[in-house]
């Protein structure tokens, strides 16, 4: 990594750190609608995710595993002060209307917090007016992993990488990102100091919910 690349993550390092302090400003992107006002998605994304108690069981850490309360929304959230830090290629990181594209019918993602072991997990979900619309935007992000991997901020922010025909995930450090993409629904799971089966149980009992 260079020495740009590395001064740049110290910069974002710290902006991250301050955010766990402090509000961190963000621009919603484009209302998106519930599945009964307007929506073509054939599934309604609120009813696939899991809930707190299912999270809290799943991460085994019980009532200590709390929603993050400015971090449970119905809008794609692009985090404008992050994007700025980050190389183009990389900007997606922190931009949902790049990670999900821009043909969203509804979508929902909620982030939970563990503070006694310093843990994040978040589950998502979003959904297309078709199954083809779907993986129009899967592929779209898989093209996005692969543009930030191959920089020189690639180690840091991506890690190890590795995709399936429906599936892509990333693991920069004790991190990491999981997509799948199920009929009209493409499902996130992020994570942060959880073992590798939390993220993957929380992404079964997600996709088992997901009709088709």
């Amino acid at each position: 990594m260079t020495a740009q690349a590395r001064a740049l993550l110290a910069a974002v390092a710290a902006m991250l750190t301050a955010g766990c302090v402090s509000a961190v400003g963000g621009t919603a992107v484009r209302p998106v609608p519930g599945l009964d006002d307007d929506s073509r998605s054939p599934v309604d994304v609120d009813t696939v995710l899991l809930e707190t108690a299912q999270m809290q069981a799943i991460t085994g850490a019980g009532e200590a595993l709390t929603i993050i309360p400015s971090m449970d929304g119905k809008i794609p959230v692009d985090i404008e002060p992050l994007m700025e830090q980050m190389p183009e290629q990389c900007a997606w990181l922190f931009a949902e209307s790049q990670t999900f594209g821009d043909e969203v019918e509804e979508f929902h993602k909620t982030t939970f917090q563990n503070p006694p072991d310093g843990g994040l997990i978040s589950q998502g979900a979003a959904g297309y007016r078709d199954a083809p619309t779907a993986r129009r935007a899967f592929d779209g992000l898989v093209a996005l992993v692969d543009g930030c991997a191959t920089t020189d901020y690639g180690p840091a922010y991506i890690g190890e990488w590795a995709m399936t025909p429906d599936g892509v995930h990333t693991r920069p450090g004790d991190c990491g990102r999981d997509y799948r993409l199920k009929s009209a629904v493409l499902v996130e799971v992020t994570f942060c100091a959880f073992t590798e089966s939390v993220p993957d149980i929380v992404m079964t009992n997600i996709l088992a919910k997901v009709p088709g």
